[in-house]
């Protein structure tokens, strides 16, 4: 039988950081990562679960359950989840 992982996301991130091509692209990704976080926060927030966003989104919950442990955002996607938390992403150079 499959024996699946119980490490949290937190841990694989902190083992992974170990690595400097990881850590590398990482960074590379900080403000898609950063932007992630924030929606998942905003999710849970409204008491929204994974089902629900995927169907707001068009996507199975599958889909949104892999964006949300690992799969690298596109901008796309940030839109997509965005807008299914009726909010929208803003692009600024600073």
């Amino acid at each position: 039988m499959l024996q699946l992982s119980k490490k949290t996301h937190n841990d694989l991130l902190n083992q992974w950081q170990t690595n400097p091509e990881f850590v590398k692209a990482y960074d590379e990704l900080a403000d898609e990562i950063a932007l992630l976080d924030e929606a998942i926060k905003l999710r849970k927030q409204q008491n929204l679960t994974q089902t629900e966003i995927a169907s707001r989104m068009g996507l199975p919950r599958s889909a949104v359950c892999r964006l949300e442990n690992g799969l690298v955002p596109t901008l796309s996607m940030l839109r997509r989840y965005a807008r299914a938390l009726g909010k929208r992403v803003e692009i600024r150079l600073v």
